[in-house]
């Protein structure tokens, strides 16, 4: 297993990934292996497996135990490697999680307790159990759209302050005063605390913030251009990432061709040449062949 500091930066542009699939639902391996060599070769920092947009909800645990060691093996240390750990169900959530630990990932992502717009005390309890259950890094999952809470800069400073190894966030809420004041809180804690916005228009207002970058979906189709913004602005290079930052802002049209993004997101990635299936696990509406063509436009057009 590949040892990590507790205060080691989760820093840059985070993909992720999308579960590639085949037509009858098993995972495509050779597909999905020439898609995370793309993200590395493209300088990509690290990829989560079986996040929202990997479709955590949809497989189970035994599935998803193969593709992370499966993952960590074929990755070999060329990028980090995180672990969406969600679910409904404690015991897989730690069974999970410590199983990521022992295929060599190099941390988890920790979404929210959801459905029942639980409390910040069943939060608490939540990450607690997770954080007991391991020593990898831990990063909070913030998505309160589809969890029904949010975990507001108190309560990350709560559990910051009760756990060494909760190092990091995926913000993703809409409004970049919430990440603002996240950071702001919980660096009088833990000045090495890394933030990551989860939209990805929101690199450039994240960094001025204090913030650490993007963990973001348009990271599959055009990681080239998230890697050129990241490195043009720790060059302070502003005018080149601002160019980049308008190209991610006219891509953020994607998003909105298809009944779910996930679905979208295939749909860009395999319009970028990769010919994968854009299926997506149902309960879906899967993407149209007029919807592929508008996404092929938009990359065009942009």
């Amino acid at each position: 297993m590949r040892s990590i500091g507790m205060a080691k930066k989760f820093h840059g542009i985070y993909c992720p990934s999308i579960t590639i699939t085949k037509k009858n639902g098993d995972i495509d391996y050779d597909l999905w292996d020439r898609h995370l060599d793309h993200l590395i070769d493209a300088g990509i920092d690290g990829v989560l497996i079986f996040g929202s947009i990997g479709e955590f909800y949809a497989f189970d645990l035994e599935t998803k135990k193969k593709v992370i060691q499966y993952v960590s093996d074929h990755v070999a240390c060329r990028m980090k490697v995180l672990v969406g750990i969600g679910g409904t169900n404690p015991d897989e959530v730690v069974d999970f999680a410590i199983n990521a630990e022992e295929s060599g990932a190099d941390g988890v992502v920790a979404v929210a307790p959801y459905y029942f717009g639980p409390s910040n005390e069943a939060a608490e309890d939540y990450y607690d159990m997770i954080c007991k259950s391991i020593k990898l890094p831990v990063l909070l999952y913030n998505f309160p759209p589809r969890t029904g809470m949010d975990l507001s800069p108190d309560l990350v400073v709560k559990l910051v302050s009760s756990h060494p190894n909760i190092v990091g966030i995926k913000d993703t809420v809409d409004t970049i005063s919430h990440t603002r004041k996240v950071i702001a809180a919980v660096r009088k804690v833990n000045p090495d605390f890394c933030v990551l916005s989860g939209f990805d228009e929101y690199y450039t207002a994240n960094r001025i913030a204090g913030g650490d970058g993007v963990l973001c979906g348009l990271t599959n189709v055009e990681p080239e251009t998230f890697v050129a913004m990241h490195s043009a602005y720790e060059h302070e290079d502003y005018q080149t990432a601002l160019r980049c930052a308008e190209r991610v802002n006219a891509l953020m049209q994607i998003y909105d061709v298809a009944d779910l993004f996930i679905s979208s997101i295939k749909g860009a990635v395999k319009a970028k040449g990769l010919p994968i299936c854009t299926d997506i696990r149902k309960p879906a509406v899967q993407l149209t062949g007029d919807q592929e063509a508008r996404i092929a436009d938009i990359l065009e057009s942009c």
